[in-house]
């Protein structure tokens, strides 16, 4: 049994976010064991992640590609509760699960199991999740805008 697509998953970070045109880490991994993609797709990975790849593979080292998205630290989602309106769209966006709550119901992060990719945030209708370093989710959130919370964690 070839272990090459093993290796090569588990160098990648797990975010199932998609930036590399593949449906998650694991078929970016097996695309790469068959030669059918390179190293340098997975923003989440950055440089160190494509270089650590490229020795895997016994290819040339290559920085990551810088137009697929940006290496960010890792990042877990928030919802604002008070602006959860329990539509159920982040649920079906989040691709580990790490969502939970009923319809018309407030929905909570799962810290443990959020990656970080970000899929959740378009899709939600009211603006009510916010991305955050990890480590940082555990922080109080007053019932004001999540608009207001980006834009203070976005930087001037």
């Amino acid at each position: 049994m070839d272990d090459l697509p093993e290796r090569l998953d588990r160098l990648l970070p797990q975010t199932q976010c998609g930036q590399c045109g593949y449906a998650g880490c694991r078929p970016y991994a097996e695309a790469m064991a068959r030669g059918e993609a390179d190293v340098d797709r997975c923003p989440p990975g950055g440089d160190a992640g494509a270089h650590a790849l490229s020795r895997v593979l016994g290819v040339a080292p290559r920085p990551y590609d810088r137009n697929r998205g940006m290496h960010k630290p890792p990042q877990v989602a928030l919802i604002v509760e008070a602006e959860c309106i329990g539509c159920t769209k982040c649920i079906q966006a989040c691709p580990v699960d790490a969502i939970i709550g009923g319809s018309k119901h407030m929905h909570v992060v799962i810290d443990p199991l959020c990656t970080g990719c970000g899929l959740c945030v378009p899709a939600c209708p009211v603006d009510c999740i916010v991305l955050l370093e990890s480590g940082q989710s555990g922080i109080s959130i007053p019932p004001s805008s999540s608009k207001d919370l980006s834009a203070a964690s976005s930087g001037p």
